[in-house]
């Protein structure tokens, strides 16, 4: 395993020095920061590890480190080696520091501009790093260049970072590492990042808040039953009215109380069922159904599945044009989907060409793809799949753009009808009863009116 020199600031302020055995650099800081251990600076080392049973003077072992990081040793250099509060402030935010969907699309735009000036990897990856605010990410960043160095793909070391990189991400370098054309897969990779990112801002905007609206009625709509349905009733009683609360109002109070009485029946049975779902989703068949949904559901299963589509035809038509034959370019390009229906239908796309028989039959025979998508992808094989190929994004570009303003259209006015359900119910139950006692009109059944 390599070995990187470190600095780092203990728990104690005092800043210690030495090398660490790991498999990635980020491996190190991670150890490092699990033994209260905050690196400063931390490099790989050129020089490999001697077989020597020689303990060098003030040359402590990573352990002996951790042990004992108040020995007399580290005391003395202490004052030498204090650091000022402000570092110690600045160290203890940027070691948790979370890395965002926008740090990811500047390094790519970044990446992407380099490469298009004819920058290599290493000179690319280097450039930024020294940009790069963001401690953590930089991390990343140099155990991704340490790798390059080594002679591996950017993809395989993206691959220990799943929870940073996006699935499609990390395979859109695959494809535009294996196709030996990286800068048209990082423009790609940008559009991708900056179109999940504009949709998800757009979702946010329309959900959250409307969200937030439907769970404040259902808590007031319980707190209403539970304490102002009891008080109107009480007030009936002690003036000895005939009036009595709609039918509704008694029954949904009396609801509300049997659910609280037995609160672990129905957790019971949500848990259980959310359990149940979840089991089958993660079964290969559960899987395939579910995936299945995602491309047929109301709303956005269209969408969904166009979305798809074009990344696959994208990353083929980016393999085509780097000599990749058909059947190569649908093995690469099938990196960029992880919805095991689209995997099925490319799966059995390959096993006709290797049967000599069309490989666009299963997309039409899917029923999930448009007439237009496949009849395009025919007319390609008859005179230049490639340029075909291009004006089929064109025109799934446009129809995505539709489809996503059909969605946002539809989207909210689901919600609203949603939000203005429970609103008239709360008015029913709970206002109702308030505004009769506020006109008064109980007071005349009390005298006999």
């Amino acid at each position: 395993m390599p070995i990187y020199r470190y600095r780092a600031v203990s728990a104690n302020g005092v800043i210690v020095a030495n090398t660490i055995e790991e498999s990635s650099k980020y491996a190190a800081i991670k150890k490092l920061k699990r033994n209260n251990l905050y690196p400063i600076n931390i490099q790989k080392s050129l020089q490999r590890k001697k077989a020597s049973t020689t303990v060098r003077k003030n040359n402590n072992g990573i352990s002996d480190i951790i042990k004992g990081v108040d020995t007399t040793n580290l005391l003395l250099t202490r004052e030498k080696a204090k650091t000022s509060y402000f570092d110690k402030i600045y160290h203890s935010i940027t070691k948790t520091e979370r890395i965002t969907s926008r740090d990811i699309i500047v390094f790519t735009q970044n990446f992407y501009l380099l490469k298009k000036a004819n920058f290599n990897n290493i000179h690319a990856l280097n450039t930024i790093i020294e940009s790069t605010e963001n401690f953590t990410f930089k991390g990343i960043l140099e155990d991704i260049l340490a790798g390059v160095e080594a002679g591996e793909n950017m993809y395989s070391t993206m691959e220990y970072y799943e929870d940073v990189f996006p699935y499609l991400y990390i395979n859109m370098i695959k494809v535009g590492e294996m196709s030996g054309n990286l800068t048209t897969a990082l423009e790609q990779a940008v559009k991708y990042l900056e179109d999940n990112d504009k949709i998800t801002r757009t979702l946010r905007s329309i959900l959250i808040p409307n969200i937030a609206q439907f769970v404040i009625l259902i808590v007031m709509l319980i707190v209403g039953t539970l304490v102002a349905l009891p008080a109107i009733q009480t007030l009936y009683d002690t003036i000895g009215s005939k009036a009595e609360l709609p039918a509704i109002s008694v029954w949904f109070s009396n609801v509300i109380r049997t659910l609280m009485r037995f609160w672990y029946i129905p957790v019971t049975i949500i848990g259980t069922t959310i359990g149940v779902i979840v089991w089958y989703i993660n079964t290969p068949k559960g899987k395939y159904n579910f995936h299945y949904f995602k491309y047929t559901m109301p709303v956005f299963g269209a969408l969904i599945f166009a979305i798809d589509f074009s990344r696959l035809i994208r990353a083929m038509l980016l393999n085509l044009r780097n000599g990749m034959r058909i059947q190569e370019a649908l093995e690469v390009a099938k990196n960029v989907s992880k919805n095991y229906v689209l995997l099925s239908i490319i799966e059995a796309s390959i096993n006709n060409i290797l049967i000599g028989q069309s490989w666009i039959d299963p997309f039409e025979r899917s029923k999930l793809a448009t007439p237009m998508m496949t009849e395009m992808l025919k007319i390609g094989m008859n005179t230049d799949l490639a340029e075909m190929m291009e004006k089929l994004l064109e025109y799934m570009e446009i129809d995505i753009n539709a489809l996503l303003d059909k969605t946002i259209k539809v989207l909210p006015q689901i919600v609203y009808a949603l939000v203005g359900a429970v609103l008239i119910f709360f008015v029913i139950v709970v206002l109702v009863p308030c505004i009769e006692v506020y006109m008064g009109g109980f007071l005349l059944s009390a005298y006999g009116f």
